[in-house]
């Protein structure tokens, strides 16, 4: 399952977009660029598809639509997003376009699905003209309506988005517990639903890989409390016997976040977004995030879509230029293109340049160095 193209317009920093996307993907950028808010336009689908969201709960969760649409919107105002997807062999088109109406509900302008290029949903159709209501919802998030693309709802609903806060998995007992929550206060409850057998298997193959950016650490198991409560136990090699065992309380930030991004990638076959995964990592450790994220993918063939402000982990020789999207704002909205379609960084890369340092360059901030003259 595989997203191979999503195109925007007006959506929140881009005005327009039109981006094939690889198995995997690396966006990179200066601040407030449009990082986030590009990855969000996958999470926004995903939630219209949540039997559990929908439409109006999506718009609802981002501020409304004035909160979405583009700052440069002009005589087309309407927020769109369209995706195409290759599931089991089938290539799939949805579209969806939006607006707001004069008392500031969200209503569906067009929802679209193409199968293999035949339309086989157009909307606004006659049911919808008889009862305007009706374009308050997406056939995608209706089980009784989406029976001919079932598997676009279900690809979408399938995706993973995750940006684990150690704290929220540490302090448990302080915070309000979600379902699904992809910040990681439900994580270890995540995991405890793995069946016993899957469980040990994962931990098994995180415990070898943290055993290198975390040397004493020796096993992993997960243990309930007397409540019922699962808890991460690390064993640490200690010159006493068995002394060295330590919940997630006691785990660094490092650990816990690649603790997540190891889980992450043996779970499931959806696209998977990750944010920032370089954060609390050593350099040593990003720099071979994107080699394990090729081995992971080889069993399930897991399309990974990750943002980075990391040089190192854009430092892997493996990295093909296709694979990395450059973001550049302007005074028009930011525009988003493969580092392969530029040609002076193809140059560079025929001179031997890393495309790591490439891209750093390419998106850094333009006279940062006035940052230095703070309070002078």
């Amino acid at each position: 399952m595989k997203i191979e193209q999503l195109n925007l317009r007006n959506w929140k920093n881009f005005k327009t977009l039109d981006l094939p996307l690889q198995e995997r993907v690396f966006i990179a950028g200066p601040n407030a660029s449009g990082k986030s808010n590009l990855l969000d336009a996958l999470k926004f689908l995903r939630e219209v598809a949540d039997t559990e969201g929908g439409f109006q709960r999506a718009v609802r969760a981002r501020g409304g639509v004035s909160q979405i649409r583009c700052l440069h919107a002009r005589k087309q105002s309407n927020v769109r997003l369209s995706v195409i997807l290759r599931t089991n062999g089938t290539r799939w088109r949805y579209l969806l376009e939006f607006k707001q109406d004069n008392i500031r509900r969200p209503l569906i302008e067009k929802e679209e699905v193409y199968r293999d290029d035949k339309l086989i949903l157009q909307r606004p159709d006659t049911d919808d003209r008889a009862d305007p209501n009706r374009l308050s919802q997406t056939h995608l998030e209706q089980v009784n309506a989406n029976r001919a693309f079932r598997e676009v709802a279900t690809l979408l609903a399938d995706i993973r988005y995750l940006h684990v806060v150690p704290q929220l998995i540490r302090e448990v007992d302080r915070v309000s517990v979600r379902k699904d929550d992809p910040y990681g206060s439900d994580f270890l409850e995540q995991i405890a639903k793995t069946n016993k057998r899957t469980l040990q298997s994962r931990l098994r193959r995180i415990n070898s890989a943290l055993r290198v950016a975390v040397p004493q650490l020796k096993e992993l198991k997960l243990e309930p409390d007397e409540r019922g409560i699962p808890h991460l136990l690390g064993l640490y090699e200690h010159w006493r016997p068995n002394a060295g065992w330590q919940s997630e309380e006691q785990f660094s930030d490092g650990t816990l976040r690649l603790l997540g991004l190891l889980w992450a990638f043996l779970e499931g076959s959806a696209p998977l977004l990750l944010e920032e995964p370089e954060l609390s990592l050593h350099a040593a450790v990003v720099r071979f995030i994107p080699s394990m994220m090729v081995r992971a993918a080889r069993k399930t063939q897991r399309q990974i879509i990750i943002s980075t402000h990391s040089i190192e982990l854009l430092t892997d020789p493996g990295i093909a230029p296709e694979e990395v999207i450059m973001l550049e704002p302007s005074a028009d909205g930011t525009s988003a293109v493969p580092a392969s379609s530029l040609s002076d960084i193809q140059a560079l890369l025929q001179h031997g340049t890393p495309i790591g340092e490439i891209v750093m360059a390419h998106t850094a901030p333009r006279q940062a160095e006035q940052l230095a003259l703070f309070e002078e």
